[in-house]
């Protein structure tokens, strides 16, 4: 994904937070030089975006990211005009905007709220999504502007720290009641049949933590440096940003299922399940569609745009981070 300027440089690096001047800023670590995404080179699977007609264009400014999908809305964040953004799916329309400096490491809905971290305030900023205003700010932040925050078991969850902190945060009080070891150079995570899943982008792992203890119970290798990952179809799917492949592992036994090269290597992207399909995005080729059926792409487009994606209310909801829109697309694409 992610944010622009001096946050787009952030995309393929590791950050720790530091103290400067009164203010928690996140800095820079080690720069990991990742290879460039070639697709999947298959002229039968391949299209153009210029083919593609989106059934809206939210034209929302900034450089829109990430995305969250409520019962009937979508938000997104912009970083570069410190908000985020409600979009309107019986209208259209943009809708209203909250305040939130720096919104960064992706977006969660849960417990009546819309959960935010912030990597300028180091924090994670709760809005009520009836008020639709800013009601707690805990001081946890996101381990790396490029990574992912999840709800589940009663929880929030996110990783707090690239030594490999997983926090669980209880949204009845809005305090992180425990901190989890897990693998280093973790970042992004996801719910899924009652257990979180964490990438490890610096170790090549998927790790599994369980609720009920409190405790990593398991870990499975996949492909290189994968970073965002989904859940659907049984199946925890990860893209790996080193070697542009996607790994399926299986939710029941932990075991990597599938090994999916779709050429989507290089910094950002974004991975959803929905409408019975994987989708993928990546600045250069901003659709990817994987069918779970045959663990093989079934269709990309290359061209402008991407870099988020979600599916919901019968649409692919794709950002083009910068040319300032969001695009809402029928998943029967051509």
């Amino acid at each position: 994904m992610r944010c622009v300027n001096a946050y787009r440089q952030l995309r393929s690096i590791t950050v720790f937070p530091v103290v400067l001047a009164s203010a928690i800023l996140l800095a820079a670590q080690t720069t990991v030089q990742l290879p460039k995404a070639t697709g999947v080179g298959n002229t039968v699977v391949q299209r153009a975006m210029t083919s593609l007609h989106p059934l809206a264009t939210f034209r929302v400014g900034g450089n829109p990211d990430w995305m969250a999908l409520t019962a009937e809305s979508v938000w997104v964040t912009s970083s570069s005009t410190n908000s985020v953004i409600r979009l309107n799916v019986a209208t259209n329309e943009v809708g209203e905007s909250v305040t939130v400096t720096k919104p960064c490491s992706g977006l969660a809905i849960g417990f009546g709220s819309l959960w935010v971290p912030s990597c300028a305030g180091h924090n994670l900023v709760r809005v009520d999504l009836e008020t639709r205003k800013v009601v707690a700010r805990i001081p946890a932040g996101p381990a790396n502007a490029e990574g992912g925050i999840t709800t589940g078991a009663g929880s929030v969850w996110m990783v707090t720290s690239p030594r490999g902190v997983l926090a669980r945060i209880d949204p009845t009080n809005d305090s992180v009641v425990a901190r989890i070891r897990i693998p280093p150079d973790s970042y992004a995570a996801a719910f899924a049949d009652g257990s979180v899943w964490i990438t490890s982008t610096g170790k090549s792992l998927l790790s599994r933590v369980d609720p009920a203890t409190n405790k990593l119970v398991s870990t499975t290798s996949v492909g290189r440096s994968p970073r965002f990952l989904t859940v659907g179809a049984g199946s925890v799917w990860t893209l790996n940003q080193d070697d542009g492949t996607i790994s399926r592992v299986d939710t029941r036994t932990g075991k990597l299922s599938a090994v999916i090269e779709a050429g989507l290597s290089g910094a950002g992207g974004e991975i959803a399940y929905g409408e019975g399909s994987v989708w993928a995005t990546l600045i250069g080729f901003p659709i990817t569609r994987i069918d779970p059926a045959t663990n093989k792409v079934a269709q990309q487009w290359a061209g402008k745009g991407g870099d988020s994606i979600r599916v919901g209310f019968g649409s692919v909801w794709l950002t083009d981070l910068d040319a300032g829109v969001v695009w809402r697309i029928d998943p029967a694409l051509p």
